[in-house]
């Protein structure tokens, strides 16, 4: 499935606010004339989108009809399904995936039509090329303490960082963030966008962001960047591997596909 999180206080749901899960859960229960509960393949904060996500759900009952079609029939232009998938066993949607990609669209000319789905930042000749280098040192290390909101709330962490690179238009005024890893911590990407406008600002150097790396020191000051601009753009599990669903995703990639 996919969706535009602009009207959703994120994924998981939680007492007195809208979010996907518990829209889809209305919906599946409707269908179903009983209880449905559904499992995500992870959570996305309020306002983030995603552009390709799994959930998974059990039932008995044996159904022919198209749930798919019935889906995207009831559900808000907001949220839409992809495909419908019958498993064998107990697959997890959560607990099974190995990797996530994560993708932060920005652009530095004002934009109407990306109000919502990019985000604004008036940049005047950032340093692409040292963000890039900044970006490409995230896959030397596997401790990020230093970009989570709340460390102690983990075991531990530690994250597979496998991907992490920076890609803009022939105009340089849109950029997309791209990292993969098999787990993010709260807050993770976008306080590391946040540090890598820095540094295309000038603001911080390529090596005081690696002195966080090396030494697990939360910086001082964490700025978050703002959460519409970032989706949830592919999930893999070891007997799933499915391109992105989102046609406007791959749009909106084709765009920003100048690696630096």
């Amino acid at each position: 499935m996919g969706y535009n999180g602009n009207n959703y206080r994120g994924w998981q749901k939680l007492p007195g606010i809208v979010s996907v899960q518990q829209i889809l859960e209305t919906m599946l229960s409707q269908i179903f004339k009983e209880p449905v509960t559904i499992v995500g393949c992870g959570r996305t904060d309020a306002q983030v989108h995603a552009s390709q996500f799994f959930f998974h759900f059990d039932t008995v009952q044996e159904f022919t009809f198209d749930l798919k079609f019935r889906l995207n029939k009831c559900l808000p232009h907001e949220i839409t399904i992809f495909d419908v998938l019958q498993m064998e066993g107990l697959p997890h949607a959560r607990f099974d995936a190995i990797r996530r990609s994560y993708d932060y669209y920005i652009h530095t000319e004002k934009d109407p039509y990306l109000i919502g789905l990019s985000s604004y930042y008036p940049l005047e000749n950032p340093d692409l090329e040292q963000m890039q280098l900044a970006a490409g040192l995230l896959t030397n290390y596997s401790d990020y303490a230093c970009f989570c909101k709340s460390p102690l709330k983990y075991e531990h962490t530690i994250c597979n960082v496998t991907e992490a690179q920076l890609f803009t238009d022939s105009n340089r005024t849109r950029l997309r963030f791209h990292i993969t890893s098999n787990r993010f911590l709260a807050g993770m990407i976008r306080i590391i966008v946040g540090k890598l406008l820095e540094i295309g600002n000038g603001d911080l150097s390529v090596s005081d962001f690696e002195q966080y790396l090396k030494t697990k020191v939360t910086p001082k000051t964490i700025v978050p960047v703002y959460a519409q601009g970032l989706y949830l753009s592919k999930v893999t599990f070891p007997y799933l591997d499915l391109p992105n669903g989102s046609v406007f995703n791959t749009v909106l990639l084709n765009q920003v596909d100048l690696l630096l």
